[in-house]
């Protein structure tokens, strides 16, 4: 396979999109055909987003929704204001997970149903909208639930829970998805009959410098580390690390300078730190600590999507059940990590959370209560403070701001 298809140039449509969403208020969003302002005039979205007169500089965003497709909005950078602009792109069932193209201007989405999952990517228009590039790709597995594209850009990953495996595909010189050149089955179980009965892998992620590809298993208590051969697009197995048992891995994080990784437990509600050899690709689990308060039971509550500030100074965690995202210090050089504090998510069951690419806001997709919490975050002490009131939208399970 040519590796020089991890190095196509970015599409013409990135800059158009740059120009449109840059800096542009609301006037000229309308103008350029954007609803931004008719649907939600008076709202207190939109009244915030006014303030000041202050000129909008509104970007896209996407949600992955479970019933109508991929969700099309735009957000205020300074207060997250959210505004839906098209919904039901794609044509897609349950579009869960989300992950752009590191040029901006694709889109690749999950394809949920059937016995095997599927993968699919969606050009960006430069007024948001999304058109699909090439095909539904099969994932070889059930129950596909995430996916990412490797810093290098010429393959995406993607990892199937129900069936306990994970995939890579080339990525064409257009952005659409290829062939799929790497598959890897896990095997095994843990302690608990009802959720780890069998592999479920969660999670499929590349470590900062982009040397391994890190698979996160509920299932089997593991997080495997795979090498991926730029040209064959391959995945060969390197090492795996267990968690405590029955803990219950979901999603992991790495630390900006790679020396360190954070997962977040769905089962035992705690979030577990690991030392990471760079070199090797080799994790070493050092403490866990409770997602949740000391003087809250832990009972009925299962942590999920994990994200880190691009400083490295605090990680963020969602709590579905206690419905609230922790803030956490990150101390001892990374070795370890403190709970400072939670704040409701703005909804019930946030499956997912993601910092904007300023880092200046956090969203939260609050699967069952169908928002997405709003929060500006302080340069300085990392802490949360809701952004008006929550976004009503679909039952969401990824919230990917650009």
């Amino acid at each position: 396979m040519p590796s020089s298809r991890g190095n196509h140039p970015a599409r013409p449509g990135a800059s158009r999109r740059s120009l449109l969403f840059g800096a542009l208020g609301a006037g000229a969003l309308g103008a350029a055909g954007i609803g931004v302002g008719a649907a939600h005039a008076g709202s207190p979205q939109a009244t915030r987003a006014a303030g000041a007169g202050r000129a909008l500089a509104l970007r896209p965003l996407y949600l992955g929704t479970y019933g109508r497709g991929i969700v099309a909005c735009t957000y205020d950078t300074a207060t997250g204001a959210l505004a839906e602009t098209g919904g039901g792109f794609g044509d897609v069932t349950n579009p869960d997970f989300l992950a752009l193209s590191p040029s901006g201007d694709v889109l690749y989405s999950t394809v949920g149903g059937g016995a095997e999952g599927g993968v699919r990517a969606y050009a960006i228009g430069a007024d948001g909208a999304l058109s699909a590039l090439g095909g539904v790709q099969s994932t070889g597995g059930a129950g596909v639930t995430h996916l990412s594209v490797h810093p290098g850009g010429g393959h995406l990953l993607s990892a199937n829970y129900s069936s306990g495996s994970v995939a890579a595909h080339v990525i064409e010189a257009d952005g659409s998805v290829g062939e799929r050149t790497g598959f890897v089955q896990h095997s095994g179980s843990g302690p608990d009959p009802d959720r780890q009965e069998g592999p479920h892998a969660h999670q499929i992620v590349t470590d900062p410098a982009g040397g391994f590809v890190y698979a996160v298993d509920l299932g089997t208590d593991s997080v495997y580390t795979y090498a991926l051969d730029a040209g064959s697009g391959a995945l060969s197995s390197v090492s795996e690390v267990k968690s405590v048992p029955g803990a219950g891995p979901r999603h992991m994080v790495f630390h900006p300078e790679g020396t360190h990784a954070y997962v977040a437990n769905e089962l035992d509600s705690t979030v577990t730190a690991y030392s990471h050899d760079a070199a090797t690709g080799e994790l070493t689990r050092l403490e866990s600590l409770s997602t949740l308060p000391d003087d809250v039971d832990p009972g009925g509550n299962f942590p999920a999507e994990i994200t880190i500030s691009a400083d490295g100074r605090f990680v963020y965690l969602s709590n579905r059940g206690h419905d609230s995202v922790a803030r956490l210090a990150v101390e001892d050089g990374g070795a370890a990590l403190s709970l400072v504090d939670t704040v409701p998510c703005g909804g019930n069951w946030p499956r997912h959370i993601t910092l904007s690419p300023d880092g200046a806001l956090l969203f939260s997709a609050n699967e069952r209560g169908r928002t997405i919490g709003v929060f500006t975050v302080d340069a300085e002490s990392g802490a949360l403070t809701a952004s008006g009131e929550p976004f009503a939208t679909a039952s969401t399970g990824c919230v990917l701001p650009t």
